[in-house]
Protein backbone atom coordinates (compact mmCIF):
# COMPACT_ATOMS: atom_id res chain seq x y z
CA UNK A 1 0.00 0.00 0.00
CA UNK A 2 2.84 2.41 0.63
CA UNK A 3 4.57 1.63 -2.54
CA UNK A 4 1.68 2.24 -4.12
CA UNK A 5 1.67 5.71 -2.76
CA UNK A 6 5.29 6.43 -3.11
CA UNK A 7 4.61 5.85 -6.93
CA UNK A 8 1.92 7.44 -7.33
CA UNK A 9 3.19 10.80 -6.23
CA UNK A 10 6.58 10.49 -8.21
CA UNK A 11 4.21 9.60 -11.38
CA UNK A 12 1.89 12.73 -10.34
CA UNK A 13 5.01 15.12 -9.85
CA UNK A 14 6.20 13.80 -13.50
CA UNK A 15 2.79 14.74 -14.90
CA UNK A 16 3.14 17.86 -13.43
CA UNK A 17 6.53 18.74 -14.59
CA UNK A 18 5.99 17.60 -18.37
CA UNK A 19 2.32 17.50 -18.93
CA UNK A 20 1.78 14.01 -20.05
CA UNK A 21 0.14 11.15 -18.28
CA UNK A 22 1.15 8.04 -16.79
CA UNK A 23 -0.12 4.70 -16.02
CA UNK A 24 1.46 1.62 -14.47
CA UNK A 25 -0.35 -1.48 -15.24
CA UNK A 26 0.20 -5.09 -14.75
CA UNK A 27 1.58 -7.60 -17.58
CA UNK A 28 -1.57 -8.58 -18.18
CA UNK A 29 -2.75 -5.85 -18.89
CA UNK A 30 -4.60 -4.17 -15.41
CA UNK A 31 -4.40 -1.29 -14.04
CA UNK A 32 -2.58 -0.84 -11.17
CA UNK A 33 -2.67 2.99 -10.95
CA UNK A 34 -2.77 5.96 -13.06
CA UNK A 35 -2.12 9.60 -13.08
CA UNK A 36 -5.67 10.74 -15.40
CA UNK A 37 -8.72 9.08 -15.66
CA UNK A 38 -9.21 10.94 -19.02
CA UNK A 39 -7.29 8.15 -20.69
CA UNK A 40 -8.51 4.98 -21.69
CA UNK A 41 -6.40 1.81 -21.30
CA UNK A 42 -4.67 -0.09 -24.42
CA UNK A 43 -5.78 -3.38 -25.23
CA UNK A 44 -4.74 -5.92 -22.22
CA UNK A 45 -3.93 -8.26 -25.86
CA UNK A 46 -1.91 -5.59 -27.16
CA UNK A 47 -0.11 -4.97 -23.57
CA UNK A 48 0.56 -8.89 -23.55
CA UNK A 49 1.73 -8.65 -26.92
CA UNK A 50 4.47 -5.95 -25.85
CA UNK A 51 5.20 -8.02 -23.02
CA UNK A 52 6.07 -11.13 -24.82
CA UNK A 53 7.71 -9.21 -27.38
CA UNK A 54 11.95 -8.72 -26.87
CA UNK A 55 11.51 -5.19 -27.01
CA UNK A 56 12.21 -2.79 -24.02
CA UNK A 57 9.43 0.07 -25.53
CA UNK A 58 7.08 0.50 -28.21
CA UNK A 59 4.96 2.95 -29.49
CA UNK A 60 1.34 3.02 -29.98
CA UNK A 61 -1.25 5.21 -30.93
CA UNK A 62 -1.47 7.62 -27.90
CA UNK A 63 1.99 7.11 -26.73
CA UNK A 64 4.49 4.45 -26.17
CA UNK A 65 5.14 1.88 -23.39
CA UNK A 66 7.97 0.65 -21.23
CA UNK A 67 9.29 -2.59 -19.87
CA UNK A 68 9.59 -2.01 -15.86
CA UNK A 69 11.65 -4.50 -14.16
CA UNK A 70 12.38 -6.10 -10.74
CA UNK A 71 15.27 -8.40 -9.71
CA UNK A 72 15.46 -9.45 -13.57
CA UNK A 73 11.55 -10.04 -14.11
CA UNK A 74 9.12 -8.20 -15.84
CA UNK A 75 7.09 -5.98 -12.95
CA UNK A 76 4.97 -3.67 -14.58
CA UNK A 77 4.59 -1.76 -17.87
CA UNK A 78 4.99 1.78 -17.86
CA UNK A 79 2.72 3.60 -20.44
CA UNK A 80 3.24 7.23 -21.21
CA UNK A 81 0.35 9.35 -23.10
CA UNK A 82 1.84 11.93 -25.55
CA UNK A 83 3.47 12.63 -28.91
CA UNK A 84 6.60 14.87 -27.66
CA UNK A 85 9.85 14.33 -29.67
CA UNK A 86 11.50 13.93 -25.75
CA UNK A 87 8.63 11.05 -24.85
CA UNK A 88 11.65 8.28 -25.12
CA UNK A 89 13.78 10.00 -23.03
CA UNK A 90 10.89 11.10 -20.02
CA UNK A 91 9.83 7.72 -20.74
CA UNK A 92 13.21 5.99 -20.17
CA UNK A 93 13.78 8.46 -17.01
CA UNK A 94 10.75 7.64 -15.31
CA UNK A 95 11.18 4.28 -16.14
CA UNK A 96 14.97 4.10 -13.91
CA UNK A 97 12.74 6.63 -11.23
CA UNK A 98 9.95 3.61 -10.91
CA UNK A 99 12.62 0.58 -10.89
CA UNK A 100 14.24 2.85 -8.50
CA UNK A 101 11.42 2.61 -6.13
CA UNK A 102 11.03 -1.11 -6.61
CA UNK A 103 14.73 -2.15 -6.11
CA UNK A 104 14.73 -0.30 -3.23
CA UNK A 105 12.44 -3.08 -1.45
CA UNK A 106 11.31 -1.33 1.79
CA UNK A 107 7.57 -1.15 0.43
CA UNK A 108 7.44 -4.38 -0.55
CA UNK A 109 5.40 -5.76 2.10
CA UNK A 110 6.78 -9.21 3.46
CA UNK A 111 4.00 -12.34 2.79
CA UNK A 112 4.10 -13.41 6.56
CA UNK A 113 2.71 -9.40 7.34
CA UNK A 114 0.25 -9.23 4.97
CA UNK A 115 -1.13 -12.71 6.07
CA UNK A 116 -1.43 -11.03 9.46
CA UNK A 117 -3.38 -7.96 8.17
CA UNK A 118 -5.71 -10.24 6.14
CA UNK A 119 -6.20 -12.44 9.64
CA UNK A 120 -6.97 -9.76 11.92
CA UNK A 121 -8.98 -7.78 9.37
CA UNK A 122 -6.56 -4.52 9.35
CA UNK A 123 -5.58 -4.48 5.33
CA UNK A 124 -8.78 -2.88 3.33
CA UNK A 125 -9.77 -4.97 0.57
CA UNK A 126 -9.15 -2.77 -2.17
CA UNK A 127 -5.26 -2.69 -1.11
CA UNK A 128 -5.37 -7.35 -0.09
CA UNK A 129 -6.11 -7.94 -4.03
CA UNK A 130 -3.26 -5.63 -4.91
CA UNK A 131 -0.79 -6.82 -2.39
CA UNK A 132 -1.67 -10.26 -3.32
CA UNK A 133 -0.76 -9.70 -6.73
CA UNK A 134 2.77 -8.31 -5.82
CA UNK A 135 3.64 -11.31 -3.56
CA UNK A 136 1.95 -13.22 -6.37
CA UNK A 137 -0.29 -15.20 -3.80
CA UNK A 138 -3.48 -16.61 -5.95
CA UNK A 139 -6.76 -15.13 -4.14
CA UNK A 140 -8.84 -17.93 -5.21
CA UNK A 141 -8.01 -21.20 -4.34
CA UNK A 142 -9.06 -23.15 -1.35
CA UNK A 143 -7.32 -22.38 2.09
CA UNK A 144 -8.24 -23.47 5.46
CA UNK A 145 -6.99 -21.86 9.08
CA UNK A 146 -5.89 -24.16 11.76
CA UNK A 147 -5.58 -22.72 15.10
CA UNK A 148 -2.31 -24.39 17.50
CA UNK A 149 -2.93 -24.37 20.90
CA UNK A 150 -0.02 -25.62 22.90
CA UNK A 151 -0.45 -26.97 26.51
CA UNK A 152 2.61 -24.67 27.86
CA UNK A 153 2.72 -20.88 27.79
CA UNK A 154 5.86 -21.15 25.57
CA UNK A 155 5.65 -22.40 21.98
CA UNK A 156 8.50 -21.55 20.59
CA UNK A 157 9.70 -24.85 19.71
CA UNK A 158 6.52 -26.01 18.75
CA UNK A 159 6.51 -22.96 15.91
CA UNK A 160 9.84 -24.34 15.30
CA UNK A 161 8.63 -27.89 14.47
CA UNK A 162 5.65 -26.63 12.48
CA UNK A 163 7.68 -24.39 10.71
CA UNK A 164 9.85 -27.76 9.57
CA UNK A 165 6.95 -30.16 8.79
CA UNK A 166 5.80 -27.01 6.29
CA UNK A 167 9.53 -26.31 4.80
CA UNK A 168 8.43 -27.72 1.52
CA UNK A 169 5.14 -25.82 1.14
CA UNK A 170 5.81 -22.04 0.21
CA UNK A 171 2.31 -21.26 -0.37
CA UNK A 172 1.48 -21.84 3.23
CA UNK A 173 1.76 -19.55 6.23
CA UNK A 174 2.70 -19.99 9.29
CA UNK A 175 2.71 -17.18 12.18
CA UNK A 176 2.09 -16.80 16.06
CA UNK A 177 -1.55 -15.76 16.75
CA UNK A 178 -2.31 -12.56 19.59
CA UNK A 179 -3.09 -15.35 22.14
CA UNK A 180 -0.22 -16.73 24.11
CA UNK A 181 0.97 -19.93 23.28
CA UNK A 182 -1.16 -19.74 20.29
CA UNK A 183 0.09 -20.44 16.11
CA UNK A 184 -1.85 -20.37 12.68
CA UNK A 185 -1.27 -22.29 9.83
CA UNK A 186 -3.11 -20.67 6.53
CA UNK A 187 -3.09 -23.86 4.53
CA UNK A 188 -3.58 -23.88 0.66
CA UNK A 189 -5.40 -26.86 -0.33
CA UNK A 190 -6.12 -28.89 -3.36
CA UNK A 191 -9.69 -29.01 -5.30
CA UNK A 192 -9.28 -33.02 -3.74
CA UNK A 193 -8.86 -32.38 -0.55
CA UNK A 194 -11.90 -32.77 2.02
CA UNK A 195 -12.89 -32.52 5.49
CA UNK A 196 -11.70 -35.84 6.08
CA UNK A 197 -8.19 -34.55 4.79
CA UNK A 198 -8.31 -31.62 6.93
CA UNK A 199 -9.12 -33.23 9.55
CA UNK A 200 -5.91 -35.58 8.76
CA UNK A 201 -4.13 -32.78 9.00
CA UNK A 202 -4.98 -31.86 12.26
CA UNK A 203 -4.16 -34.87 13.82
CA UNK A 204 -0.69 -34.79 12.35
CA UNK A 205 -0.10 -31.62 13.71
CA UNK A 206 -1.27 -32.84 17.20
CA UNK A 207 1.21 -36.22 16.59
CA UNK A 208 3.98 -34.19 15.27
CA UNK A 209 3.99 -31.52 18.12
CA UNK A 210 4.24 -34.50 20.77
CA UNK A 211 7.03 -36.69 19.31
CA UNK A 212 9.09 -33.82 17.71
CA UNK A 213 8.34 -30.97 20.16
CA UNK A 214 7.33 -32.96 23.18
CA UNK A 215 4.66 -30.80 23.61
CA UNK A 216 0.96 -31.57 23.73
CA UNK A 217 -1.85 -29.08 21.98
CA UNK A 218 -5.26 -28.36 20.95
CA UNK A 219 -5.87 -27.99 17.47
CA UNK A 220 -8.66 -26.14 15.71
CA UNK A 221 -9.54 -25.45 12.11
CA UNK A 222 -11.99 -23.08 10.03
CA UNK A 223 -14.30 -24.42 7.12
CA UNK A 224 -12.90 -24.10 3.63
CA UNK A 225 -12.69 -20.85 2.16
CA UNK A 226 -12.28 -20.49 -1.47
CA UNK A 227 -11.62 -16.28 -1.26
CA UNK A 228 -8.40 -14.76 -0.07
CA UNK A 229 -10.94 -11.69 1.85
CA UNK A 230 -12.57 -14.63 3.86
CA UNK A 231 -9.55 -14.85 6.08
CA UNK A 232 -10.54 -12.73 8.88
CA UNK A 233 -13.85 -15.07 9.00
CA UNK A 234 -12.05 -18.44 8.57
CA UNK A 235 -9.73 -17.07 11.49
CA UNK A 236 -13.05 -16.24 14.33
CA UNK A 237 -14.30 -19.76 13.11
CA UNK A 238 -11.00 -21.35 14.07
CA UNK A 239 -11.30 -19.05 17.73
CA UNK A 240 -14.72 -20.51 17.98
CA UNK A 241 -13.93 -24.04 17.16
CA UNK A 242 -10.87 -23.73 19.89
CA UNK A 243 -13.09 -22.22 22.78
CA UNK A 244 -15.93 -24.46 21.89
CA UNK A 245 -13.98 -27.32 21.78
CA UNK A 246 -12.08 -27.30 24.92
CA UNK A 247 -14.83 -26.52 26.99
CA UNK A 248 -17.07 -29.59 25.61
CA UNK A 249 -14.87 -31.96 23.87
CA UNK A 250 -12.23 -31.97 26.42
CA UNK A 251 -11.70 -35.73 25.73
CA UNK A 252 -10.07 -35.14 22.33
CA UNK A 253 -7.07 -32.61 20.86
CA UNK A 254 -9.23 -31.32 17.39
CA UNK A 255 -12.09 -29.49 16.72
CA UNK A 256 -13.43 -28.34 13.59
CA UNK A 257 -15.75 -25.73 12.94
CA UNK A 258 -18.19 -27.61 11.09
CA UNK A 259 -18.10 -30.75 14.20
CA UNK A 260 -19.21 -28.72 17.24
CA UNK A 261 -22.47 -30.13 17.67
CA UNK A 262 -24.58 -29.22 20.70
CA UNK A 263 -21.77 -27.25 22.21
CA UNK A 264 -22.02 -24.49 19.00
CA UNK A 265 -25.38 -23.92 20.34
CA UNK A 266 -24.84 -23.95 24.53
CA UNK A 267 -21.69 -21.59 23.39
CA UNK A 268 -24.22 -18.94 22.03
CA UNK A 269 -26.53 -18.34 24.91
CA UNK A 270 -26.59 -15.88 27.21
CA UNK A 271 -25.49 -16.77 31.19
CA UNK A 272 -28.64 -15.43 32.50
CA UNK A 273 -30.33 -18.14 30.50
CA UNK A 274 -27.21 -21.19 31.10
CA UNK A 275 -27.97 -20.01 35.07
CA UNK A 276 -32.21 -20.38 34.74
CA UNK A 277 -31.60 -23.88 32.94
CA UNK A 278 -28.66 -25.32 35.58
CA UNK A 279 -30.87 -24.33 38.56
CA UNK A 280 -34.08 -25.68 37.29
CA UNK A 281 -32.30 -29.23 36.97
CA UNK A 282 -30.21 -29.07 40.17
CA UNK A 283 -31.38 -28.18 43.73
CA UNK A 284 -29.04 -25.99 45.64
CA UNK A 285 -25.67 -28.01 46.56
CA UNK A 286 -26.50 -30.25 44.82
CA UNK A 287 -23.80 -30.37 42.27
CA UNK A 288 -21.51 -30.03 44.94
CA UNK A 289 -22.30 -33.34 46.21
CA UNK A 290 -21.05 -34.89 42.72
CA UNK A 291 -17.42 -36.58 43.15
CA UNK A 292 -15.12 -37.67 40.08
CA UNK A 293 -16.01 -41.45 40.63
CA UNK A 294 -20.29 -40.83 40.54
CA UNK A 295 -19.25 -38.27 37.42
CA UNK A 296 -17.14 -41.15 35.48
CA UNK A 297 -19.92 -43.76 35.99
CA UNK A 298 -22.38 -41.82 34.81
CA UNK A 299 -20.09 -41.35 31.68
CA UNK A 300 -19.33 -44.52 31.02
CA UNK A 301 -22.83 -45.56 31.04
CA UNK A 302 -23.23 -42.98 28.87
CA UNK A 303 -20.89 -44.35 26.39
CA UNK A 304 -22.07 -47.64 26.69
CA UNK A 305 -25.57 -46.28 25.09
CA UNK A 306 -27.38 -46.97 28.94
CA UNK A 307 -26.48 -50.57 28.66
CA UNK A 308 -26.12 -51.72 32.78
CA UNK A 309 -24.64 -55.06 31.93
CA UNK A 310 -21.51 -53.46 29.85
CA UNK A 311 -21.41 -50.57 32.24
CA UNK A 312 -21.17 -53.18 34.96
CA UNK A 313 -18.42 -55.33 33.71
CA UNK A 314 -16.38 -51.89 32.52
CA UNK A 315 -16.45 -50.66 36.37
CA UNK A 316 -15.71 -54.45 37.84
CA UNK A 317 -18.79 -54.04 39.96
CA UNK A 318 -22.08 -56.56 40.32
CA UNK A 319 -24.75 -55.60 38.22
CA UNK A 320 -26.86 -54.86 41.25
CA UNK A 321 -24.82 -53.18 43.04
CA UNK A 322 -24.34 -50.86 39.95
CA UNK A 323 -28.03 -50.55 40.24
CA UNK A 324 -28.02 -49.43 43.89
CA UNK A 325 -25.98 -46.60 43.19
CA UNK A 326 -27.97 -45.03 40.46
CA UNK A 327 -31.05 -45.48 42.54
CA UNK A 328 -29.58 -43.52 45.36
CA UNK A 329 -28.39 -40.98 42.68
CA UNK A 330 -31.47 -40.76 41.66
CA UNK A 331 -32.85 -39.64 45.11
CA UNK A 332 -29.98 -37.06 45.41
CA UNK A 333 -30.75 -35.47 41.53
CA UNK A 334 -34.46 -36.26 41.11
CA UNK A 335 -32.51 -37.82 37.66
CA UNK A 336 -33.04 -41.39 36.75
CA UNK A 337 -29.45 -41.46 33.92
CA UNK A 338 -30.38 -45.00 33.24
CA UNK A 339 -33.18 -43.47 31.28
CA UNK A 340 -33.20 -41.76 27.89
CA UNK A 341 -34.89 -38.26 29.03
CA UNK A 342 -33.66 -37.92 32.18
CA UNK A 343 -30.03 -38.83 30.70
CA UNK A 344 -30.33 -36.52 28.48
CA UNK A 345 -31.29 -33.29 30.62
CA UNK A 346 -28.39 -34.89 33.00
CA UNK A 347 -25.70 -34.30 29.92
CA UNK A 348 -27.12 -31.05 28.78
CA UNK A 349 -26.96 -29.67 32.20
CA UNK A 350 -23.86 -30.49 32.69
CA UNK A 351 -22.39 -29.01 29.39
CA UNK A 352 -24.47 -26.05 30.79
CA UNK A 353 -22.32 -26.10 33.82
CA UNK A 354 -18.82 -26.35 32.29
CA UNK A 355 -19.48 -23.69 29.71
CA UNK A 356 -20.94 -21.27 32.92
CA UNK A 357 -17.76 -22.33 34.94
CA UNK A 358 -15.01 -21.49 31.59
CA UNK A 359 -16.76 -17.76 31.29
CA UNK A 360 -16.34 -17.40 35.20
CA UNK A 361 -12.89 -18.61 34.58
CA UNK A 362 -12.36 -16.17 31.90
CA UNK A 363 -13.60 -13.07 33.43
CA UNK A 364 -12.06 -13.60 36.74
Amino acid sequence: MKLMQLLKSCLDEWTRITGIAFALVYTDGGLYLATTENETLPSASLILDFVQDEALCRSFGKGAFYKVFENGRIRFVLICYGQLSSLPTLGELAVCQVESLLSAGTQKPEKTTFIQSLLLNTCPKADAYNLARQLRIDVSVPRVVFLIQTRQQESGNALTTLKNIFAGRSKDTITTSAEAGSILLVRELSQDDSYDSIEGIAHMIVDMLGSEAMTSAWVSYSSLITELCDLPKAYQEARTAMEVGRIFMQDKSTFGYRKLGIGRLIYQLPLEICDLFVNEVFDPGTLEELDEETLSTIRILFENNLNLSETSRQLYVHRNTLVYRFEKLQKRLGLDVRTFEDALTFKLAMMVVDFVKSQSNRNS
